[in-house]
């Protein structure tokens, strides 16, 4: 699992680290579609998640996504992370 990997990565603060999702390569018609014609993948699943951010009275506030939560992505943003073959983006 990507967790167990990457338990030596942590975020700080509010930072999110997440993991792509794989690009769909067959359509339901069973139509195998070229690397061109996938586009980017904004979805993606987060793998470890700081402790949060500091308010204004000096108190901590969490990060509201947890861990294995699913989240979409903007398009152009975040850190990429490359490791084997995981796609990796901290965000």
């Amino acid at each position: 699992m990507a967790g167990q990997v990457f338990r030596k990565l942590l975020p700080l603060f509010d930072q999110v680290l997440v993991e792509r999702c794989a690009a769909k390569t067959v359509t339901k018609g069973a139509i195998m579609l070229l690397e061109k014609s996938q586009g980017k993948v904004l979805a993606a699943t987060v793998v470890s998640v700081g402790s949060g951010s500091k308010g204004k009275g000096g108190e901590i506030q969490p990060v509201r996504v947890n861990v294995r939560d699913n989240v979409l992505l903007p398009e152009y943003g975040g850190t990429k992370i490359l490791d084997n073959s995981k796609k990796l983006s901290l965000s």
